[in-house]
């Protein structure tokens, strides 16, 4: 099922995201600095939603408070708690 998360404090402006059975199936992040969401992106597809959760959950860009992958993080908590 596709979910749409609209992250809070950075430059990407949505996040869309493919998750079944727990697993991310795929990951558009649209906005942002593209190297870094697309690796992101790429990284994430085929991992569980857990496992993805801890490893990128509190990465910090600058000083925002926030980063892409903490925001990716943050919207697929989401997912699980709406599941």
């Amino acid at each position: 099922m596709e979910y749409i998360y609209n992250p809070k404090g950075v430059c990407s402006k949505v996040m869309k995201i493919d998750v079944e059975n727990d697993v991310i199936k795929n990951v558009e992040i649209i906005g942002g600095c593209p190297g870094n969401t697309v690796g992101v992106a790429r990284l994430v597809k085929g991992m569980d939603i857990d496992e993805a959760i801890k490893k990128l959950k509190g990465i910090l860009c600058g000083n925002k408070g926030t980063s892409c992958p903490d925001q990716l993080a943050k919207a697929l908590e989401n997912i699980k708690q709406n599941t």
